[in-house]
């Protein structure tokens, strides 16, 4: 139920993210770019622009040479940033699988116990059926059937007491034949048991052969990001130390080329900018904490977001021991389930969550149905931004959180995000949809708030925030979770 006057509020926040998208689009094409405003540049007075009138210089085709080599730099830069993420992800992957392995080994190992305990049982009604046999044939050996039925008739008062008696006979004669019947379903049964046994811990042996496989395949993955990091480290610091020497010649170029003139304008440039993102900084904490007054009072999304995460093996656990006291459940974990609420209002409690972590720090490996968590290592570009220390979020664990709230579990795992859903064309995509990036969704996802704009965790070193939504290299399909 939503509270009176929401439709308002909504359109208040419209406006607030349409004010955050005026700064973020400034910063939006640059990888890594902090929303920070830099420096004050130099403002000269009216008369020292009067006399550096004189002293513009030609230097055009530099100034435009050193603009490229910045271009280059920074398009080497995002390719490296694109590579770095896609293997990220695909640790995620490998460590999603690992636990869907476990959790089916834990199934078949139970399902062994229950074929176990049935054999047992079948071995039990056996035994009665031998039982009951035994004392039969000890009573028609020591009595003799003959005798028996002497005996019943000699003591025969009439001759309807002697058809009772033989009916009396018949019917033991039929129970005898009933316990043989017995006996052999019985046997029959055990048989059925065992065999049901012996298929139930082959499953059970390949499954858990399947989670040792991907058990070694996220250790594989992790030592491929850590080399490809190591790799590309050094290369990285080369284009960084290069594109910042040509932009020191770039803005020693521009100083040439436009003297002071150009200097007021930078000037005026700067400080437009830091208005704008002053505003859109205020826009920002507004939104966030009127999206995080709503999911405070929703109480049954935070209840549907911790059945979720109740009982769910953390996703980058690697060994059984290494759990951290983390016990398994008895039962296997049940299947996805439909959204528990739909519409509009689900569509707005999915936007609500996600926006009220705005301004959380990105943390590689964080983020769950609950929240924020500790990031994790990669020995590369998220230990040196101090990941491992951070509570924060990555894309897809910032997707996880966000749709909780209606009941939809999702994996830790861009991939895998983006076949949960219904894919439709990501020109057509609607607010509330996921939007993906890199090949197969490997690199990155993000929230669609509509008017072009998303929210997103973008890497290292940056916060949850509002951006453009960034058309290049995003994936032919966007999904939506909720229609």
């Amino acid at each position: 139920m939503r509270r009176p006057g929401f439709p308002r509020a909504r359109s208040h926040l419209a406006k607030v993210l349409l004010g955050v998208s005026l700064a973020g689009t400034l910063v939006a094409g640059m990888p890594g770019a902090a929303p920070a405003v830099p420096p004050p540049p130099p403002n000269p007075s009216d008369a020292e622009l009067e006399s550096g009138q004189a002293q513009v210089s030609a230097g055009v085709a530099q100034v435009s040479d050193l603009i490229n080599q910045v271009a280059s730099a920074n398009q080497e830069l995002a390719r490296l940033d694109d590579e770095v993420a896609i293997k990220r992800e695909d640790v995620n992957r490998a460590l999603v699988d690992l636990q869907t392995a476990r959790d089916e080994a834990d199934a078949a190992g139970e399902l062994v116990n229950q074929s176990r305990q049935a054999m047992r049982d079948a071995d039990a009604r056996i035994e009665q059926a031998k039982d009951r046999l035994t004392n039969y044939a000890v009573e028609s050996y020591t009595k003799g059937r003959n005798a028996a039925s002497l005996v019943s008739y000699l003591g025969a008062e009439g001759p309807e007491d002697i058809l009772e008696r033989a009916l009396i006979m018949r019917r033991l004669a039929a129970g005898q034949k009933a316990v043989l019947d017995n006996l052999q379903r019985a046997r029959t049964e055990q048989a059925n048991r065992e065999s049901a046994a012996r298929e139930a811990k082959r499953r059970a042996d390949a499954a858990k052969d399947t989670a040792n496989a991907k058990k070694v395949e996220a250790e594989q993955a992790i030592a491929g990001v850590r080399a490809a990091l190591e790799e590309q480290g050094s290369r990285k610091a080369e284009v960084e130390a290069a594109r910042d020497a040509a932009q020191a010649q770039l803005a020693a170029a521009r100083d040439n080329v436009a003297g002071l003139q150009g200097q007021r304008d930078a000037y005026i440039a700067w400080d437009n900018q830091r208005r704008a993102e002053e505003a859109a900084e205020a826009a920002a904490a507004a939104a966030a904490a009127e999206a995080a007054g709503r999911v405070a009072e929703d109480r049954a999304a935070q209840e549907r977001a911790a059945q979720l995460a109740e009982g769910q093996r953390p996703h980058t656990q690697l060994d059984d021991e290494d759990s951290g006291g983390w016990t398994p459940p008895v039962q296997p974990a049940p299947s996805p389930v439909p959204p528990s609420v739909s519409g509009s209002d689900a569509i707005e409690t999915v936007i609500d969550r996600g926006m009220s972590q705005l301004g959380v720090q990105y943390a590689w490996g964080g983020g769950n149905a609950n929240g924020p968590t500790l990031g994790i290592r990669d020995g590369g570009v998220a230990d040196s931004f101090g990941d491992f220390n951070k509570v924060g979020f990555d894309c897809s664990g910032l997707m996880i959180y966000a749709f909780a709230g209606i009941g939809i579990s999702l994996p830790h795992y861009s991939g895998y995000q983006y076949t949960a859903g219904t894919q439709v064309p990501s020109s057509q995509m609607r607010r509330g949809d996921m939007i993906f990036y890199g090949p197969n969704a490997s690199k990155h996802v993000a929230l669609y708030l509509g008017g072009g704009q998303m929210l997103e965790a973008l890497q290292s070193g940056t916060v949850v925030r509002v951006s453009a939504v960034r058309w290049d290299g995003m994936t032919p399909y966007a999904v939506r979770m909720v229609s």
